[in-house]
Order: C-alpha cells, then sequence, then structure tokens
C-alpha cells in the first residue's frame, strides 16, 4: 500500500473517531433519555441536559479553585487550608503586605500589651529538640514548583513545667500536659489505618500532645505511632462492649492498664450530631468489625445516648465507678444547648463533690465523617458561646477549679485557639485541621469511602496515596507551628505563657466598631441563653 492510501486510511480513521463515534454516542443518549421517566430535562433536552450534570458534578471543585474568593469557601476557605498546610508543609506563617481578615466584620481580638515580653523572657521548655523534616521551595512557576526536604532540630515549645495542665490531679494515674493542643477524636473506620498510624506517629514526635481514639475504640494503628491517648467511649460501647452490646468491665480494664492510655472519655454528643455516631457498612472491615464488635460491611449507628445512664446523678456515678475501676481520669464530651444543662451539673459536683476530670466542649460548628445535614446545620451552640457559658456557670458555682475544659470546633489557628483560652478553656482539640496535615483536600467524601487521598477510607488502593513516612513531619510540624505561635501570641499580650491567657486579654468588637471585655460579654451570653 503506498503511502497515500495509508495516509488516507488514516484520516479516515479520525474523522470517525473525532466524528462518527461522538455523534453515535449522541444519538444513543438522545433515543434513551428521551424514553426515560426519571429526569424531566433529560426527557425534553437529554444533550443539554447531560452537559448540565457534568457541570453540577464538577461544581464544587471548580468554585474552591476558579470561583470562591480567598476567604469565602465553605466549610473551610482556600486561606483556611493555607493556614494548616503551610506550617505542616514548610513550618511557616509568614506572610506579607497585609491581613485578608475583615476589619470591619464583627469579631474577637487579643489585646496587646504596650510593652510585650521580651523572647528571652517567655517561660518555655526548649530543652529536648524534635528531630523532623521541612520542606523548602527551591523554585515555583506557573507549571511546576521544585522542592527539596531537608531535616530540621526545631523547637518542641512545650509549656513549663510549672505551667503543665495536669488532668485528674487527684487519681491514681493523673494526665499531666505539656502542650495545649491535642488531636480531636477520630475513629479508625472514619479514617484509615494509614491515617491513624500517621497522625499518632507525627503526634509523639512533636511530643507533650494527645490523640483521641474517638468512639471507634482503640485500634493497634493508635498505639503503633507511639502517642499518648485518650480513649472515647460512645454510646455504642465499641473495643468495651460484650457481644451481647453490654458494657465490658473487663476490657474496660485491660485497656486501661497499657502505658498509653491516659485518661477516659465519654461521648454524650457531638457537635456536628448530637446523636451516636454513624458508619456506613463499606468501611466496616473485619479488622474494624472485630475492634468494634460487630458484623463485617454491615452499616452501624451508634444509640442516640447511653443507656448506662440517664441523668446527671447517674452520669456521675457511671463516671465515678469508671475513675475507680482504672485509677485513670474521666471526662465527658458535651454539646452544650443552654445554660441550663450546664447549670445543673455544675449545681450537682458542687453539692456531691463529684463529677468528671475534664470536659470535652465540642461547637456546632464541628466536623464528622457522616451525619445529616439538619443536625450539623441547626443543633448545637458554636464553641465560643459555649466556652463562655460553662466557663462563667461553673465559676459562679465554685468548681471551676476542679475539672479541666477542653475546647473543639474549628481551633486551627493560634489565634483562635488563644481566643478560647482566654474564653476559659485549658486545652484544644483540633480535628479536620490534622486530616489536612495527612492530605485531606476537603473532597467532602468522609462518609462514602472513596477519599481521593486515602485519609477518611478503609480501602486499601486509595490508601497508598497516603504515605506514612512523608507525612508525619507534616504532622509534627503543624503542631510544633502552633505552639510556637501561641508563644508569640501570648508574648505580644505581655505574659510569659500561654497558659496565662485570661477573659482580660480578650476583646470583642461589633460591627459598629463598639468593644466590649470579654467578662461583659460573658455575662450576656449566660444572660440571654438561661
Amino acid at each position: 500500500m503506498s503511502t497515500a492510501s495509508w495516509l488516507l486510511v488514516v484520516l479516515l480513521v479520525i474523522v470517525v473517531l473525532l466524528i462518527v463515534v461522538p455523534l453515535a454516542i449522541c444519538i444513543y443518549l438522545y433515543i434513551f433519555d428521551e424514553k426515560q421517566d426519571q429526569h424531566a430535562i433529560l426527557r425534553n433536552f437529554p444533550i443539554l441536559g447531560k452537559v448540565r450534570y457534568f457541570f453540577e458534578m464538577i461544581g464544587p471543585e471548580m468554585r474552591q479553585y476558579l470561583f470562591d474568593h480567598d476567604n469565602s469557601g465553605k466549610p473551610f476557605s482556600r486561606e483556611d487550608y493555607k493556614h494548616v498546610i503551610l506550617p505542616a508543609k514548610y513550618k511557616s506563617s509568614t506572610m506579607s503586605f497585609g491581613s485578608k481578615r475583615d476589619f470591619d466584620a464583627q469579631g474577637y481580638y487579643i489585646r496587646n500589651a504596650m510593652f510585650p515580653t521580651q523572647r528571652d523572657d517567655i517561660r518555655v521548655d526548649n530543652s529536648d529538640l524534635v528531630d523532623t523534616k521541612v520542606y523548602k521551595i527551591k523554585e515555583e512557576n506557573l507549571f511546576s514548583r521544585k522542592e527539596k526536604i531537608h531535616e530540621d532540630k526545631s523547637k518542641p515549645w512545650l509549656l513549663a513545667d510549672e505551667d503543665a495542665v495536669v488532668i485528674g490531679e487527684n487519681c491514681k494515674h493523673p494526665f499531666k500536659v505539656k502542650g495545649l493542643i491535642g488531636m480531636s477524636a477520630m475513629s479508625y473506620g472514619a479514617l484509615g489505618d494509614h491515617a491513624i498510624e500517621t497522625l499518632s506517629t507525627g503526634l509523639a514526635m512533636a511530643k507533650g500532645t494527645w490523640m483521641n481514639t474517638g468512639e471507634g475504640g482503640l485500634s493497634p494503628h493508635h498505639l503503633k505511632g507511639g502517642a499518648d491517648i485518650i480513649l472515647q467511649i460512645g454510646p455504642g460501647l465499641f473495643g468495651v462492649r460484650t457481644k451481647d452490646g453490654h458494657f465490658d468491665w473487663n476490657e474496660l480494664k485491660r485497656k486501661s492498664e497499657l502505658d498509653q492510655i491516659k485518661a477516659i472519655e465519654l461521648k454524650l454528643a457531638q457537635g456536628a450530631k448530637a446523636r451516636g455516631g454513624h458508619l456506613e457498612g463499606s468501611k466496616v472491615t473485619p479488622e474494624i468489625a472485630e475492634i468494634r464488635g460487630l458484623e463485617p460491611y454491615k452499616t452501624v449507628d451508634s444509640p442516640n445516648r447511653f443507656n448506662e445512664f440517664h441523668d446527671v446523678p447517674s452520669l456521675i456515678d457511671f463516671v465515678e465507678k469508671i475513675r475507680n475501676h482504672t485509677g485513670l481520669p474521666v471526662g465527658i464530651k458535651i454539646v452544650v444547648g443552654s445554660a441550663e444543662d450546664v447549670e445543673s451539673l455544675a449545681k450537682f459536683m458542687k453539692e456531691t463533690g463529684k463529677g468528671p476530670d475534664f470536659i470535652t466542649v465540642d461547637g456546632g460548628e464541628g466536623g464528622t465523617g457522616a451525619t445529616f445535614q439538619p443536625l450539623a446545620d441547626g443543633v448545637g451552640l458554636p464553641i465560643r458561646s459555649a466556652i463562655m457559658i460553662i466557663n462563667q456557670t461553673f465559676k459562679h458555682y465554685g468548681v471551676r477549679d476542679r475539672v479541666k475544659i477542653i475546647a473543639s470546633g474549628k481551633l486551627f489557628t493560634p489565634d483562635r485557639v488563644a481566643v478560647l483560652l482566654g474564653m476559659g478553656a485549658d486545652l484544644v482539640n483540633i480535628a479536620r485541621a490534622f486530616m489536612m496535615t495527612v492530605g485531606c483536600i476537603m473532597a467532602q467524601r468522609c462518609h462514602t469511602n472513596t477519599c481521593p487521598v486515602g485519609v477518611a477510607t478503609t480501602d486499601p488502593k486509595l490508601q497508598k496515596a497516603l504515605v506514612i513516612n512523608e507525612k508525619k513531619y507534616r504532622v509534627a510540624n503543624f503542631v510544633l507551628s502552633m505552639r510556637e505561635e501561641l508563644f508569640n501570641l501570648a508574648a505580644a499580650a505581655g505574659l510569659k505563657s500561654p497558659a496565662e491567657f485570661e477573659e482580660k486579654h480578650i476583646a470583642f468588637k461589633d460591627d459598629k466598631a463598639r468593644t466590649y471585655s470579654l467578662g461583659e460579654l460573658t455575662r450576656e451570653q449566660v444572660k440571654q441563653t438561661s
């Protein structure tokens, strides 16, 4: 066959591929969609309807990367994402030109001192350096970025011994914490084993912090990294339940004797779902089923609350029983709905001398692997309102010094953490920001088991994207950067340690440029919600 003939054949093939095949597909779709009765728009406009659905599918990604403003994306904006990734990857939070915050809008501010604390006067424990790795950009242009990762010995920015937070001072085994930031509850099952092990390893590297198991219970992957652990127990009793679903005191005792288990938390509620947890059957692998005491690949919903107690007195009795059984500090995780609920707890603690060693307060803006939108959008007070209510109420009843308060709810930057510390929190939990450090791109597929970056999935094929030995350094760097910046903010406020933040160091500015002390705002908040 001649060269001309070959060229003619190639040309014909190209014509078929570019014209005939697409035309045949369009004709097929037209005939098929015109006869279906499920989608009205496809019956009248089969081809244009397909185009519409295509753009609808890629809409979230298009908005995230092209159309949303830096501060407008939800639940986290592009700017929010950068506030996590830059410290985690480059251990840097430097910026130029000016802030992107809307200073005309109402918001909270840290009151700076006229004479800040000198860095040499800061009260900090930097005695043992942390071996980590940090990226450095060598060259960056429109289509490529050349980076080099190098070893780094970083200061841990731990609290001095005199400022350390002790949970359960009167327990047989109190939990001493030298960092104010830890990982909030994220279960194995909601996250895959790669993510859990990476988080545990990175947190252990950073020292002075902790990870919460989530209501899915303790797994080998939590333990593998070596981090200090708060063992959470939810209404489903996963990890401490018998085969018939009752509380297994022997199993609780066995797990409480592990060196890494530092405290136990009873999850009454979560900000994004004031109820028990939900896990799709596709995520319930045989290993997860064994850990939780479930059937593999069967969707599970926890009860809305514990069957072991039904009011404040029975709750506190159960807390006391666990503390006596294990010797560990015992806390509760709640979502504040009203000052009346908080008051009933504080009043009982004052009258009986009993109570939890710590209370984790989750804000309504908190995240989750799976919940129902009406619960996430409409139930539970936001974290700032909740902390002000609980701090003021516990002070009023004289029991504030007996319990440590841990705050959680989108606290992913040092200034947000500092404001919550000033409002009354002793410690802070972070969840979604830690997910970002191990690769989360906010695809919002956590409940489907199809997380494209291998974080919120138990699918081995997808989890291979998450490289533990690389992402563990990002976890550590994020913690170290957050702690360093907290000390810098404390120094700007004239303090020697972020553990010294109080109400007087925080101010609120409304949209008319009027400022209020936090104490005034707190009392008004409690009055309105009573």
